[in-house]
């Protein structure tokens, strides 16, 4: 399993060029269709695959966490993505892919792991709304192989918020607005939970804001603003303030939005942040290459609020 993944590093250069890695994995047979749906998870996220050590079981977990285990004298949750996502399984599953988000270290078991895959973000599409819908969210891209089988990618963030429980209304209650009416932020992120996260930070805040799942949507509306902005003789920077980016998102990712923003005059003068679960010290150093102006981790509402506010302050112009 480790030879899998080990030249993880040098795949980091994929980064900037609207490309990734994907490592596909399978579930279990899905008792509804009898079938073996094929799923991916980022390679970017992967520190390894093992087989399942003995998971040490603790009392009253959450729905499919599986309970724990001791790598390298750290202590590692386990999630068991088959039961998220209510695919039975006949057996133990025997593969545990250990994942690093925001810093944590988790295992997630599945049925078995088949290769990597190479291939351009604009491969990714976003899964049509019934889907979407449907899985309330927990696919966020779809993508077809040359054998005609369509591989899904599932919003992980989601999977962790639902299975640590990481919404805490006090985070939000505690932040001021900013008083003021004119500030405007476009985000984007595939993740309906990260979503929801900033729009709770930005209504805290009092701030507007424009939001899309993928940046091709987030590009999208810029364009549109951009035209607007000509139209009236105003600069693109008075309509908005800044943009928020995750990294990995279809069709289009956040290193690729950047790109583009900071090399179209039309955005000189907004600033771009990367928001993202992507935690290591080269995903940093890959947004500043494209023009990031600042990066803030995922999931901690008032470093984000701190992020804005500062950002906010010193880029957008102050009210007559």
């Amino acid at each position: 399993m480790s030879e899998l993944l080990k030249n993880i590093d040098a795949r980091t250069r994929l980064a900037g060029t609207n490309k990734l890695e994907i490592l596909l994995f399978s579930l279990g047979e899905d008792e509804r269709t009898g079938r073996r749906e094929t799923y991916g998870i980022n390679v970017f996220k992967v520190r390894e695959v093992m087989r399942t050590p003995q998971v040490t079981v603790a009392p009253d977990m959450p729905i499919a966490v599986e309970g724990m285990v001791s790598l390298r004298g750290a202590l590692v949750p386990v999630v068991d993505l088959g039961r998220f996502a209510s695919i039975s399984s006949h057996g133990r599953r025997e593969i545990m892919i250990v994942t690093e988000y925001n810093g944590h270290t988790q295992g997630f078991l599945v049925e078995n792991v088949d290769t990597i895959l190479r291939l351009d973000w604009t491969r990714m599409r976003v899964p049509p709304d019934m889907l979407a819908a449907r899985t309330g969210g927990l696919v966020t891209a779809v993508t077809e192989l040359q054998d005609g089988r369509l591989v899904m990618m599932l919003d992980v963030e989601r999977v962790l918020a639902e299975t640590a429980g990481s919404e805490n209304d006090l985070a939000y209650q505690s932040i001021r607005p900013l008083e003021r009416s004119d500030l405007m932020v476009v985000f984007a992120d595939d993740s309906s939970v990260a979503r929801k996260q900033i729009r709770r930070t930005l209504e805290a805040m009092q701030v507007n804001y424009l939001e899309a799942a993928n940046g091709r949507q987030a590009w999208e509306s810029l364009a549109r603003l951009a035209a607007h902005a000509k139209s009236t003789g105003r600069k693109v920077r008075d309509l908005v303030s800044a943009v928020l980016t995750d990294i990995e998102m279809p069709e289009m990712d956040g290193y690729m939005l950047t790109k583009q923003i900071k090399s179209d005059t039309r955005f000189a003068g907004v600033p771009v942040i990367m928001h993202s679960s992507l935690s290591g010290q080269s995903n940093r150093q890959l947004g500043e290459s494209v023009g990031v102006d600042c990066y803030v981790p995922k999931f901690e509402p008032h470093r984000l609020c701190e992020t804005l506010t500062a950002l906010l302050h010193e880029h957008s112009p102050q009210p007559a």
